[in-house]
């Protein structure tokens, strides 16, 4: 019976017991499913922060290039050609020409010429020097006296050689003065960017026509030729141009060519382009003793090549541009844009002797004058004036056959120039028509005139003097016109990438504050799909009308059409629905300092001391930071705060630092801030600045500093997390100054080019993107370093919370019994409180990043419009416009570290998440 019993009571408890595992066992897999839709969720919110950064990133990058599109404009490249068949105008073939066998358009005056380009030669280089009176004490600087031959040329042959002052159109980079001396047109500021990775020059240049009618072309030297003139040279010796630490390969090998190659005779045009001052330049500067070694190795080329010389050739030694006191060049300073001229021949040349003063001349009339000279067609789209004196007759005994020599060579120049204005004017249709108009006008005169001289010529001496004037002011005034209408500006792509900006930051300020609201995603299905239809309709109207696809238009197409959408669905779902005042929470002594940041942009004198005014204004907000946490009670003994704090909403935790030990942090911020101003190089707008020897060692030490500043923000435990507008704007404003203490400026000439050989001192070859890689890496390493540090402005409270135990305080009416009972002590859990809460961690992520962007859109939106309106201000192309193209790279590099800043913390979150779970399942085990 009782065995019955109790088989009786297991088969009652056998049921109960299955069902009670069977109830556990859904519950499990419940939480395993649970977990599994949190991870996923998790997963899910990630990766719509960071598409939504690279969204954000997108919208500024469309503006920039759309208003890059229409300041930095670009002339139109014809592709017509001069020939000998076609004279510029109508009219017989000018005076001297016609009866001769092989002429063009004039008869030349020299077979052959040789033609040594010496990079960087700046004027004062080959200046000839006052002799010494008696106990003066003779010039010390190594750069003057030392191409002797040509002083000595110039008093022994007057009659044989001439020197000029050469002014250089900016930029003075090698690849833009190469196209100027060969095309005699005006390069454009854009192309300074493609100094890297010279493209072939399509428009109409000397190179071409010599190939044209024959001639032998021999080139040895800077293997920038090869690009722009591919298979062009009958022989060519190329060298490696990039390696400006190397002094001597690229002269040596030209020495080893040169000479046996002039001594064989199997060449009409010997070009030789050597690099050894340049490079000097770049390396020690014009005031080293190389320099002199240098310049005194160019005069003994320049003297062996006077000794080889026959009466039928002609010597020019020019230099593309000059350089800066420090060595650089790329800017349009005087030393930049002054370089030297020096003609020679054999035989009598020039009518006159040399004036005291030599003449000043623009660079680019060198182009129609050897055309000419040597019986070519002068380039197509030449803009340059001949140099008249070389076509006087050198025996001064027929005054009025010199003069009507000069007055052939400038008219038929004149003709070249008015053709080229007509053809381009139709093209391109950016010329001023008004002034167009009264040079063509002038030109009309000038040639009646002229024809008239020639059908009469004796007795016209003073008819001919007013020709020559007028044809020279139609010259001039067409240069004058094409260089201001060539910087004429879209003032429509301008305003619309100014506007896409603003919209933008106006973006990343109302989004930064919805970001913690709850409910709030950052969904991008309905922008991407707008965006792209609008894409697609922009493409079809333009393909349909026959316009030219422009990727800058079609890409800020797909901003707008994905943005408008955006902050309607946003502001409809979340804006309407709180007060405006809050949509802007930039506290009002941050916004101060925004708006001195955003109009100091406006003043080329801010711009270029802007590396002593960011000390400044980054000590004034840590002054207010050291303030607030005073004003706060962080600097008071410790005890419970229900007011707001600096960086959260009030906390209910003790502050994890003593008052000293904040205003210690504040103070060595300052400290550090201040010793690292001494560390700096001076921009060349400010001569009585000097550069400090060394760069900052303190850029680091305040990178450390404002980590630990940011430590002592208090904690919010479950959330939301953020992080304040001071210390956002306090980061950014310390990438800025980190870039100032390491030597940078925002000009070309101030660019580190030796950082393209840091690991590669033989230098790379032919690569061109590697070194380019280094010399960006190196510009812009503070940019890219605290743009992927920025997450620790986020993360870096919670790891100070390693300094010890904290203490669990009671709360405030418990403050008689915290007397009695001693406090418990909590260990420190660090950043694994962000474990409590993904979900405001990731919002606290995607905040921290548009707080940022907004901060950098500032910036970059502040030299947009300073840029735009100030477009006709004389230091346009001096300061405003390198600063918006730095900026622009700036905010470029840095958009995309904090996307890597922002992707690697997650991607650390996510792994030690696995790990927990992991450690968690096996204790349950």
């Amino acid at each position: 019976m009782a065995m019955g019993r109790r088989q009786m009571a297991m088969g009652r408890g056998g049921p109960r017991a299955a069902l009670s595992r069977a109830c556990l066992s859904v519950v499990s897999v419940c939480r395993r499913r649970r977990r599994a839709s949190g991870r996923r969720s998790s997963r899910m919110q990630k990766i719509s922060v960071l598409l939504f950064l690279a969204w954000v990133s997108f919208l500024f990058y469309a503006g920039i290039a759309l208003f890059t599109s229409g300041f930095l404009l670009t002339r139109l490249e014809l592709t017509n050609h001069s020939s000998c068949h076609e004279p510029p105008g109508p009219g017989s073939l000018p005076w001297g020409s016609q009866g001769k066998p092989g002429a063009c358009w004039m008869a030349s005056r020299f077979s052959r010429l040789v033609l040594v380009l010496v990079d960087a030669l700046r004027f004062d280089f080959a200046q000839p020097q006052p002799s010494h009176g008696p106990g003066e004490p003779p010039v010390s600087l190594p750069f003057l006296g030392k191409l002797n031959s040509l002083q000595r040329i110039l008093e022994i042959q007057p009659h044989h050689a001439r020197l000029y002052q050469s002014k250089a159109d900016p930029p003075t980079t090698t690849m833009q003065r190469l196209k100027a001396l060969t095309t005699g047109s005006l390069p454009t500021f854009i192309d300074a960017g493609s100094n890297f990775a010279s493209y072939a020059i399509v428009e109409d240049n000397l190179i071409k026509q010599l190939t044209n009618a024959g001639r032998h072309v021999v080139f040895m030297g800077d293997d920038t030729w090869k690009d722009l003139f591919p298979g062009a040279f009958s022989q060519a010796f190329f060298f490696p141009s990039f390696n400006v630490r190397d002094l001597h390969t690229v002269d040596n090998g030209i020495l080893e060519h040169l000479y046996p190659t002039m001594d064989g005779g199997e060449w009409d045009v010997l070009i030789a382009h050597f690099l050894g001052v340049d490079h000097c330049g770049h390396k020690y500067g014009p005031h080293h003793p190389e320099m002199a070694k240098k310049l005194s190795q160019m005069d003994q080329v320049i003297q062996g090549l006077v000794e080889r010389l026959e009466n039928d050739t002609l010597l020019v030694v020019i230099g593309d541009h000059g350089m800066t006191i420090t060595g650089d060049h790329g800017g349009d300073s005087d030393l930049e844009i002054s370089a030297a001229l020096f003609l020679y021949s054999p035989k009598a040349l020039f009518p006159r002797v040399p004036p005291k003063e030599p003449e000043i001349v623009p660079q680019i009339s060198l182009v129609p004058t050897l055309a000419l000279l040597l019986g070519l067609p002068i380039p197509f789209g030449n803009i340059g004036e001949v140099m008249a004196e070389l076509f006087a007759e050198a025996e001064d005994s027929q005054p009025h056959s010199s003069a009507l020599a000069q007055a052939s060579a400038l008219h038929l120049n004149a003709q070249q120039v008015s053709r080229f204005l007509h053809t381009y004017s139709a093209a391109a249709q950016n010329l001023q028509v008004k002034e167009l108009h009264q040079l063509q006008n002038l030109f009309s005169k000038a040639s009646a005139d002229y024809q008239r001289l020639l059908q009469s010529p004796q007795g016209a001496e003073a008819a001919l003097q007013t020709v020559i004037t007028e044809l020279q002011q139609f010259l001039r005034g067409v240069r004058a016109m094409c260089i201001e209408s060539w910087a004429r500006f879209s003032l429509g792509r301008m305003a619309g990438g100014a506007a896409l900006l603003a919209a933008a930051c106006f973006l990343c300020l109302l989004v930064s504050q919805w970001a913690t609201y709850p409910g709030f995603h950052p969904l991008l299905l309905t922008p991407m799909a707008c965006g792209l239809a609008s894409t697609i309709v922009c493409a079809g109207l333009l393909a349909t009308t026959g316009l030219k696809l422009d990727p800058v238009v079609l890409g800020a197409m797909a901003a707008v059409g994905s943005l408008l959408p955006f902050l309607w669905k946003a502001w409809a779902g979340w804006g309407s629905k709180r007060p405006l005042a809050a949509l802007f929470p930039i506290p009002g002594p941050v916004l101060l300092f925004l708006l001195i940041r955003f109009a100091a942009f406006f003043s080329d004198s801010f711009v270029v001391a802007e590396a002593r005014a960011t000390p400044f204004l980054l000590g004034s907000l840590i002054l207010l930071l050291v303030a607030q946490l005073h004003w706060e009670g962080k600097l008071l003994p410790p005890k419970l705060l229900t007011i707001p704090r600096l960086c959260f909403s009030a906390s209910a935790g003790q502050p994890r630092h003593s008052g000293t030990h904040a205003l210690g942090l504040g103070v060595g911020l300052l400290l550090c801030i201040r010793l690292a101003g001494l560390f700096h190089r001076c921009p060349e707008e400010t001569p009585a600045c000097h550069s400090s020897p060394w760069l900052s060692p303190l850029a680091s030490m305040s990178f450390l500093l404002l980590h630990l500043l940011a430590a002592g923000i208090p904690i919010t435990t479950p959330g939301p997390f953020t992080v304040p507008w001071q210390a956002v704007s306090a980061w950014a404003l310390m990438a800025t100054q980190t870039f100032y203490s390491l030597g940078h400026q925002p000009v070309f000439p101030a660019i580190h080019w030796h950082a393209a050989f840091v690991g590669f001192p033989e230098g790379h070859g032919s690569s061109t993107w590697l070194p380019a890689l280094l010399v960006g890496a190196n510009t812009f390493a503070s940019h890219l370093l605290f743009a992927v540090g920025c997450p620790l402005l986020l993360l870096w409270p919670f790891l100070c919370e390693s300094q010890g135990a904290r203490k669990r305080w009671q709360p405030l009416g418990n403050e008689a019994e915290a007397r009695v009972r001693p406090e418990e002590e909590e260990e420190p859990r660090m950043e694994m409180r962000l474990r409590d809460a993904p979900h405001h961690f990731n919002a606290a992520l995607l905040q921290l990043g548009l707080k940022y962007l907004f901060v950098l859109g500032i910036q970059i939106l502040a030299c947009a419009l300073a840029a735009s309106i100030l477009r006709r201000h004389l230091m346009v192309w001096k300061v405003f416009a390198p600063k918006f193209i730095f900026e622009a790279m700036g905010f470029i590099v840095s958009s995309v570290g904090l996307f890597l800043g922002i992707a690697l913390v997650m991607r650390v979150d996510g792994a030690v998440s696995s790990w927990f779970r992991q450690l968690i399942l096996a204790q349950q085990r």
